[in-house]
């Protein structure tokens, strides 16, 4: 085997010691095909160059999918955006649904949270992974006509990165990159130079980081007048509120879409989606909530796709107020859940245990030989009779009316019913329990208890940050301690995956311990096709329709 792998001296030489320590791993046994894969993604490492190494290893390269016919139309049913479609600021998935198939990221994660390259070729890091460098594609243009290069990514992600502007994609790259961090090297070179070094920037700029969709430099904020962008679809109508429609774009870059046109529908509600579907009106829905599969799963003319997500509801306690500042009250909290009931009952085993971290199973860092947390009603009592509170609480939990998260507010307030910690309910529309989304004007950040939905990421980096470093925009919770902050740079900063996941196991560690957040389950994301639909690729991220076939 030794003779066998002296072809890959020569292109070892050449590389820095992150990337050949992640070779070393494989070699050794340490890694599999799928953490090897995801890994050397991140670095940069060619998928040629993984997929001999694997071949030479006996674990095989990754399957490609048969093409099927081109041509037809593919209807898809999503919710009414929210409002002006924005890539800089919008947060909900009817709008970044239709900018996904007009405009691209640098790169998109597949569905085994690798990363493929799109508007760039390849990327690098130096050795502490301070500063990141992309390599972009050659002869892009926008739809306008317009030539991509540099200097759109550059004002793309100056713009998101503005901590004076209204980008959404600061709660990503708060503490991460600022504005001017981006640098031009060449019209076909970009340089990241971050704010603190982190080992899996690139999941930042690609669709993991919804809003870094790449916009024309002279972009001006009229998006949906155009969808100017560089992507396999171009605008053909939209209209507010009523629906949208794309066309193949001819002078694409790469792989023309299979499709020859896009027609969504906006629904103001998950029922008429479903409707919409069973009655033949359009082909594929966005995501659709655990309790409404049951209407569909029934028919024979559709299938649900069912993909692993990290997507999660978060159920955080306030360490800033009583009871919540002694932490022996939030691991009672915590022990009092069934998580099995979860899991088997209210997802109908379509989700994975959590373990009050953000790491779910399907982080190749997750350390999964950390204890999982169950019930135990006797030592929860336990834990309020040591903390004063013998005789229980009476608390309001306040959450908002979306998907699962109503059902799991109310099974909550049982499993605490038999420890003695009376729940009132306080479910809200989502406008107001979001509120302005800051601190002293949302009932989401303010509330002593709350559950608030997460939506997938690839890495955990926000998940880690936002709700929970001391300084998080997200932090409903109010934890404030310094030593998980460290513990959270350590991670984030670690580019060896050996590094990485002894990170990740203190976390878990450290966090199932602390409680500020309980993580209870993690469920799986559910997409409904017609079965005249083939290709859509199984990502939680959302919807590219570009490979889609109509039979």
């Amino acid at each position: 085997m030794a003779s066998h792998f002296r072809i890959f001296d020569a292109v070892r030489r050449k590389l820095g010691p992150v990337e050949n320590s992640a070779i070393d791993l494989l070699l050794a046994g340490k890694v599999d095909r799928r953490d090897f894969l995801r890994h050397g993604s991140v670095l940069g490492l060619s998928l040629p160059l993984m997929g001999a190494l694997l071949a030479e290893t006996g674990l095989g390269t990754r399957s490609v999918r048969a093409a099927g016919k081109p041509g037809g139309t593919v209807r898809a049913g999503i919710a009414v955006p929210g409002g002006a479609i924005d890539p800089v600021t919008f947060y909900d998935s009817g709008s970044y649904q239709l900018a996904f198939q007009a405009s691209e990221f640098l790169c998109v994660t597949e569905p085994d949270l690798t990363l493929r390259p799109v508007l760039a070729e390849s990327w690098s890091t130096n050795e502490d992974g301070s500063v990141w460098t992309f390599k972009l594609r050659r002869g892009v243009k926008f739809h306008s006509g317009k030539l991509f290069t540099a200097d759109d990514v550059v004002a793309t992600f100056d713009r998101l990165s503005d901590s004076a502007g209204t980008s959404n994609a600061l709660s990503v790259f708060k503490g991460l990159l600022s504005k001017g961090g981006t640098r031009k090297l060449d019209d076909h070179t970009v340089a990241f130079h971050l704010d603190a070094p982190n080992g899996s920037f690139p999941y930042s700029v690609s669709i993991d980081n919804y809003n870094a969709l790449i916009l024309p430099a002279d972009y001006k904020g009229d998006y949906e007048k155009t969808f100017d962008g560089t992507g396999p679809f171009r605008l053909e109508s939209y209209k507010p509120k009523i629906g949208a429609s794309f066309l193949r774009n001819p002078d694409y870059w790469g792989e023309k879409a299979m499709p020859d046109r896009l027609e969504f529908k906006f629904y103001g509600d998950v029922q008429p989606r479903i409707l919409a579907l069973q009655g033949g009106e359009v082909d594929i829905l966005d995501a659709i909530p655990l309790d409404a599969s049951r209407a569909v799963a029934a028919n024979p003319d559709i299938t649900i796709l069912r993909v692993a997500s990290t997507a999660h509801r978060q159920l955080h306690m306030r360490c800033d107020t009583a009871p919540f500042t002694d932490k022996r009250v939030r691991q009672a909290l915590a022990l009092s859940i069934d998580r099995n009931k979860l899991v088997d009952g209210l997802c109908r085993g379509m989700a994975a245990p959590g373990n009050d971290s953000p790491f779910a199973p399907g982080f190749p860092v997750t350390d999964a030989s950390v204890p999982q947390r169950k019930q135990d009603i006797a030592k929860a009592r336990q834990l309020l009779s040591e903390a004063g509170l013998a005789d229980g609480f009476d608390i309001t939990l306040t959450t908002l009316r979306y998907a699962d998260i109503p059902a799991y507010a109310q099974l909550f307030q049982n499993f605490a019913k038999e420890i003695g910690v009376r729940v009132s309910l306080n479910i809200e529309d989502q406008d107001k329990y979001y509120g302005k989304a800051v601190f002293g004007q949302s009932d989401w950040l303010d509330s002593p208890l709350g559950i608030t939905d997460y939506a997938h990421r690839s890495v955990p980096d926000v998940f880690l940050k936002s709700p929970l470093v001391s300084t998080g925009p997200w932090n409903a919770a109010h934890f404030k301690n310094p030593d998980y902050d460290g513990l959270v740079a350590d991670y984030l900063k670690a580019l060896d995956l050996s590094a990485k996941r002894d990170a990740a196991s203190k976390i878990q560690k450290f966090l199932l311990d602390e409680v500020p957040i309980i993580f209870s389950y993690f469920p799986d994301l559910l997409v409904p096709v017609r079965k005249t639909i083939g290709g859509l690729p199984q990502i939680a991220a959302g919807l590219l329709l570009d490979r889609v076939t109509v039979g």
